[in-house]
């Protein structure tokens, strides 16, 4: 598919043109599974698990490849990753997935884009990582569950970016212009359509897991798996602007009541910095 340099006219246009074009997926991705595959021990589930959920794209493609191939005798849902490799089986994942298209390679004469893509790609892990500490603190049932959602919660923006580059940079381009306007908005003027109404008609195309679709529906915010995954990703995009960030107040807060888990406690388990957790906490001394 061409890349798209005007908006389309809807919802279902973007769904169509995106649903036609093959999702790239990191070149680090491409050469971890050469490596994978060349090696003298054939690799196990677990080792091609790790390699697929340090790429977002390369995780929505597996999930999406089984569930459209989805066998008649398969009478439950496979959301997590290594369970995801051994339905597969190793061999057929490997065949499945060989000459893959490149993120690098498809915004090769975008690289302003590209930029945006990768730190897409790193907020997203960094969300994924935090919402599997906030799920194990919850003694949540499957942490994997949420660590897949939180990971695959940002793939519209990311979408967008590698289809879509001219648009994207243009909607950055006003947000940085007009900071104090929503995201929501900004997307609307420059995509005719918000990340958010896209990322729900998406779901519906890439034939997500039903479990899977649930967790990343907004609809049911009260839900605390839901809750995880939104708070761990706007903790990781307000984290993102440096834990100086005034947002991140209220996030700990939310995150506070969430977990039940005192907010010292909970910047130790995230692995914050002595001298900076002092000012993160609700007594800080004002500097």
């Amino acid at each position: 598919m061409p890349l798209l340099a005007l908006p389309l006219p809807s919802s279902e246009a973007y769904i169509d043109a995106f649903s036609r074009a093959e999702l790239p997926v990191l070149r680090h991705t491409v050469r971890a599974f050469e490596e994978l595959r060349s090696a003298e021990h054939a690799p196990g589930a677990r080792e091609i698990a790790a390699v697929v959920l340090a790429d977002p794209l390369m995780t929505l493609r597996l999930l999406t490849h089984l569930e459209s191939n989805r066998r008649a005798s398969q009478n439950h849902d496979i959301t997590t990753i290594e369970r995801a490799v051994l339905m597969l089986g190793v061999e057929p994942f490997f065949t499945a997935f060989s000459g893959l298209a490149t993120v690098e390679d498809n915004l090769a004469a975008y690289p302003k884009a590209l930029v945006v893509v990768l730190k897409l790609i790193a907020r997203a892990r960094r969300a994924a990582m935090f919402a599997r500490e906030f799920a194990t603190m919850r003694r949540d049932h499957d942490v994997q569950e949420i660590t897949v959602a939180t990971l695959l919660h940002e793939t519209t923006e990311i979408v967008c970016a590698i289809h879509a580059p001219t648009l994207t940079l243009d909607a950055i381009g006003r947000r940085r212009t007009e900071p104090a306007r929503p995201a929501a908005a900004v997307q609307r003027e420059v995509f005719g359509v918000s990340a958010a109404e896209l990322q729900h008609a998406l779901i519906s195309a890439w034939r997500l897991p039903g479990l899977l679709a649930g967790l990343l529906d907004s609809s049911h915010a009260d839900n605390p798996r839901v809750r995880t995954i939104t708070l761990a990703t706007r903790f990781a995009r307000n984290q993102a602007r440096g834990w100086s960030s005034p947002a991140l107040a209220s996030d700990l807060t939310e995150l506070e009541e969430l977990l039940h888990q005192p907010r010292e406690t909970l910047l130790q388990r995230l692995g914050v910095p002595a001298e900076i957790r002092v000012h993160l906490l609700p007594d800080a001394p004002e500097e």
